[in-house]
């Protein structure tokens, strides 16, 4: 299982083909000097294209601190997400908004006596993604979420989160039994064939998906999931 949020250290590297330049150096010195000092609202005002994600940037850099980014639409989220992401190629900059394609809330219309259930289709691409920027929480430090306003609704209580989920890492020995029930009871099942759907896993071995194994019962080859 997982431990405490934000486990593991880890720093902020800004990589960019320019300097702060212009009025810039001093709004990030002066940025970064009222973030320390725990001034809760801070405004940069600048006109389109004058580089105030650059200044975030180097802001989120000298503060060095799980940051979050709540734009006012996905058009903005996914170009922001897009820029942090060229800046910060080796941090965990991740993305969340709402995963619906399609939502229709329930309504009824008294005069016609008429009822319309809700409706609503999600996108599981989207969903996964929501689930990587909770994840990278809870795993590293060095975290930006560059969200929608849909980030107040999260995944759950983080304590319920984690109870969710098992962590599994490169060279970890696992009984195969022990490993079969974690994966059974987050609801994953065994792929029918090569192919890996959602909420699913492959397993080597035989059909009972407990073989394969090493002296002492352990588990061997590698189990794939799809989260």
């Amino acid at each position: 299982r997982f431990s405490s949020a934000v486990a593991m250290p880890g720093a902020f590297e800004l990589r960019a083909p320019y300097r702060p330049s212009g009025d810039q150096p001093s709004a990030i010195d002066s940025l970064v000097a009222d973030v320390q000092s725990g001034v809760p609202r801070v405004v940069l005002k600048g006109a389109t294209g004058t580089g105030k994600t650059f200044v975030l940037a180097n802001l989120i850099a000298r503060t060095n601190r799980p940051t979050l980014i709540v734009a006012p639409n996905k058009v903005l989220a996914a170009q922001l997400y897009t820029e942090l992401r060229s800046f910060f190629p080796t941090n965990a900059v991740t993305i969340f908004f709402s995963h619906f394609d399609f939502y229709r809330p329930e309504s009824y219309a008294p005069v016609s006596q008429n009822y319309v259930e809700k409706a609503s289709q999600t996108n599981p691409k989207i969903d996964a993604l929501r689930h990587e920027a909770t994840r990278s929480l809870f795993e590293r430090r060095d975290t930006i979420v560059v969200a929608t306003v849909s980030c107040i609704y999260g995944l759950g209580m983080p304590a319920e989160y984690l109870d969710r989920a098992t962590a599994l890492s490169v060279g970890q020995r696992w009984r195969a039994a022990d490993l079969l029930a974690a994966l059974r009871e987050m609801r994953y099942e065994r792929a029918a064939g090569r192919q890996l759907g959602r909420g699913e896993f492959l397993w080597p071995g035989g059909a009972g998906g407990t073989s394969g194994g090493t002296a002492g019962g352990e588990a061997g080859g590698v189990c794939e999931e799809a989260a």
